[in-house]
């Protein structure tokens, strides 16, 4: 867990009485062991047909980001959550989706764009800033995925037309299709499900395989084992030299200094990420969350 204001707590447990349905749980929290930027907390509760997410539910707020400096409001609910959400497990929403409607949707429909959805887990790590001086020291934060067999093919089949991703954390989850797919083609008895793309992967050496002979692995091994999805998750760290594979096109909101996120950036758009964020700064659009939105084409160097 993240902890607000974790000088205050010294040791020992917290308590609270949630009201639930005209019964009253007793829910505690004990600290278990920390580090600089991480706890782990066991959390006990009174009435056990009550699983964790019923208690989420019930004792906490929408988990707007911290740089936000406000509490949530009864609004966040739904302007901190995107029109096609479907699944619990996220501790953010992913906030490119937020400029997204039904009429928008709609329209891209009608022009024969197609839309495919992945499932996603935005993690905490997401909000944690590089501190390190050099990004080889920063640990990248892992996010859980779900992609179908669906959206394997019409990533193949439009490759050669172009991919948009809707958010850096969509674009980290096709890319790691291709890591994954390699992982295929290395070692034929490797098992995908929960499997993870370590941080550094497409840093080190590997045979070189196109796109969609890696995806093409992917949907084989959904053959061989007769699944549908895959599941995994993704420790993938995207920084200039990156060399992309699926992604084309990227709609993001504008990041920070010190982000993970604003490296991804750069690593698309190449040396033309400052003139683009000059541009941003010098007509004040709005940065983070709730800010503006861009659509950014992969500099042709980093394909």
């Amino acid at each position: 867990c993240l902890v607000g204001n974790a000088k205050k707590w010294k040791s020992g447990s917290l308590a609270k009485s949630i009201a639930n349905k005209g019964r009253i749980v007793e829910l505690k929290a004990t600290q278990i062991q920390h580090d600089t930027n991480q706890f782990l907390i066991r959390f006990e509760w009174t009435q056990t047909d009550l699983c964790f997410a019923d208690i989420l539910e019930m004792a906490g707020t929408t988990p707007i980001p911290p740089y936000l400096n406000r509490k949530a409001e009864e609004g966040d609910k739904k302007r901190y959550q995107t029109i096609y959400a479907q699944q619990s497990g996220s501790v953010a929403a992913p906030t490119a989706g937020l400029h997204f409607t039904s009429e928008v949707f709609s329209s891209l429909q009608s022009k024969n764009i197609r839309i495919e959805e992945v499932t996603l887990h935005v993690g905490a790590g997401t909000f944690r800033p590089v501190q390190s001086e050099k990004i080889s020291d920063h640990n990248m934060h892992i996010e859980s995925l779900l992609v179908s067999r669906e959206t394997l093919n019409q990533l193949i089949h439009h490759l050669a037309t172009g991919i948009t991703a809707v958010g850096t954390t969509s674009l980290r989850t096709l890319e790691s299709l291709y890591w994954l797919g390699l992982k295929v083609f290395i070692n034929k008895d490797v098992e995908l499900q929960d499997q993870l793309v370590s941080q550094w992967e497409p840093y080190l050496d590997h045979p070189e395989l196109s796109s969609d002979e890696s995806l093409g692995l992917l949907l084989s091994y959904l053959d061989n084992h007769e699944m549908d999805e895959i599941r995994f998750s993704t420790r993938l760290i995207i920084v200039p030299g990156y060399k992309f594979r699926l992604v084309n096109r990227l709609i993001t909101n504008f990041h920070q200094p010190g982000s993970t996120l604003l490296l991804l950036v750069a690593a698309f758009l190449g040396k033309d990420w400052k003139s683009v964020y000059k541009y941003a700064i010098d007509h004040d659009f709005r940065f983070l969350s709730y800010g503006d939105s861009s659509f950014l084409n992969l500099n042709s160097n980093n394909q």
